[in-house]
Formats: C-alpha cells, sequence, structure tokens
C-alpha cells in the first residue's frame, strides 16, 4: 500500500461527509478499490487499515508518498550513499515524479511524468529497433518505449533511485518486461563499452546541467552519435524552452550535438528538448 495526500485528503473529506464506503487507491492511482470507514479509520478490502491521525499526516505532506509497514508510516525516500543526497517519491494527479536532491526530475505542471515521457517518445515515431535510455530513473521512458520496440537498453547511475523506482506502482512494468536490460552504472562510463551503430533510437533525459555536467558534454555526444545507427535519431531533453536557464542550456545543447557530426537538430518545445538525426 503506497498512497500521497492526492489520496488521503479525498478520505477525510468523505468522514467529514458522513460517508461509510468510498472508493480510493491504494497503489497511487493505478487502480482502485473500496474503503469502509468508521471510527478508526479506513478499512481497504485487501484487508488493512489506515487509521485516521495517519491519514491526517499523510494529507498534510505534498511532497512524498507513504507506505505502511507493519502499522508504521514510512515515506518512500532513500539517501543516496553514491550521491550523497536524499531521493523521494514526489505525488502528482497521476504517475509521480521523484526529488532529487530538492530538484523534480520531471515536468509536473499541468502534466504529469507518464505523459510527458509519451510527447519525448512521441518526438522519435515510430518506436522501434534497439532503443537506448541514457538515464532510467522511474523507467518511464523505458517501460513506454519497450512497448513498440524489440529492445530497450536502460542505465540507471543510482541503486537508491532503482529501489525507489521498485517501490513505485507505475514502475513495475521497468521489473518485469522480457524486452527491457537495465544497466547499473554511470551512463557516461558505460556508453563507450557499448558496439557501434547498434541503437535506432536513444532517449536522453538527464538530470539538470548542475547536477549532471557531464551528460552534456561534447566526449558523451560523440559517443552517443557513435553507437547510433545510420539514420537513428536521438532526442535530448533540456527543459522549459520559455525560461532563461534552460535557453542557453539549449544553444550550448545544438551546438555541441552539430560539432559531435549530429544533423538537422530541431527544437521540440513541446517535449521540452531537441531531436538530432544521424
Amino acid at each position: 500500500m503506497i498512497i500521497s495526500y492526492v489520496q488521503a485528503r479525498p478520505l477525510l473529506e468523505a468522514r467529514r461527509r458522513g460517508l461509510v464506503e468510498v472508493e480510493t487507491s491504494l497503489d497511487l492511482g493505478r487502480g482502485m478499490t473500496s474503503a469502509i470507514l468508521d471510527d478508526v479509520g479506513a478499512h481497504f478490502s485487501t484487508g488493512e487499515c489506515l487509521s485516521w491521525p495517519h491519514i491526517e499526516e499523510i494529507s498534510q505532506v505534498e511532497v512524498k508518498c507513504f507506505v505502511l509497514r507493519d502499522g508504521y508510516l514510512e515515506a518512500v525516500q532513500a539517501f543516496s550513499p553514491v550521491t550523497n543526497r536524499l531521493i523521494s517519491l514526489l505525488p502528482t494527479q497521476g504517475a509521480p515524479s521523484m526529488l532529487l536532491a530538492g530538484f523534480v526530475m520531471h515536468r509536473i505542471k499541468d502534466i504529469d511524468p507518464m505523459q510527458h515521457a509519451q510527447r519525448m517518445l512521441a518526438t522519435l515515431a515510430p518506436i522501434t529497433g534497439e532503443v537506448l535510455d541514457t538515464t532510467t530513473g522511474l523507467g518511464y521512458i523505458s517501460l513506454l518505449a519497450a512497448r513498440s520496440a524489440a529492445h530497450v537498453t536502460t542505465i540507471e547511475l543510482d541503486p537508491s533511485v532503482a529501489e525507489i523506482a521498485r517501490l513505485n506502482p507505475w514502475s513495475q512494468e521497468l521489473f518485469s518486461a522480457a524486452n527491457i536490460t537495465r544497466h547499473l552504472g554511470d551512463a557516461y562510463e558505460l556508453v563507450p563499452f557499448l558496439s557501434d551503430e547498434r541503437f535506432d533510437r536513444i532517449l536522453h533525459d538527464p538530470p539538470t546541467l548542475k547536477l549532471a555536467g557531464e551528460l552534456y558534454s561534447g566526449a558523451f555526444y560523440r559517443e552517443l552519435y557513435r553507437v547510433l545507427k545510420r539514420g537513428g535519431r536521438l532526442f535530448h531533453y533540456v527543459g522549459d524552452p520559455e525560461s532563461k536557464a534552460s535557453g542557453s542550456t539549449t544553444l550550448g545543447v545544438i551546438r555541441r550535438l552539430q560539432e559531435a557530426a549530429f544533423s538537422h537538430v530541431i527544437r521540440r518545445p513541446e517535449a521540452y528538448g531537441v531531436v538530432a538525426l544521424k
């Protein structure tokens, strides 16, 4: 059972209105289940119960998701020994995002992270053949790409991020799809060991320039060019094209992609990034 304020607040409102039975979600909105409300709390059809004090506590926190273990409420978070940063699952009205050292790892304004992953993939449609996802995160790009691609290779730097993804109900296909191969390590170090012209599509959705500057470097772009097939395409997430910071970052990204021999580097503002062709 993993819930957030998105589920907790309607339960409190239902209690205030005197309702006895409601529909809610115990997996951050992926599915629905019934709950019986009484003076103790919400009793779910799964046999679990969440007390009103716990529900009230969850309802007051908008930046964390919670799991109930052995009667104790725990935030879905981890401190990474790799980056020395706190990582937590961030609730939205749809698929959750992730907070890394206070930075939100997905678009969440007027869109949820899964919807944005679909927009990024749409820039490279059709998604077929071999796909590389350079930064797994919660795995939304990989699991969506795997629905039509022959195979997806995805790389995650941080085992703590992988731990959070395993707890996320929206990430489960990442661990169950037979055509997804997950690698744990630094993409900057692992991509050079991938074979030439292996991939038909590359999705590059790195953390911010401040957190992962090497993934924006000309050296890394040259490696991405090398592993991409002739006629293949790369999508590179940059950020909000309307923001001053992303605007300057985009100019640098375009220049370095072109210097790495990519052609037809085109801005795709609807997906907050650029597409480049080999």
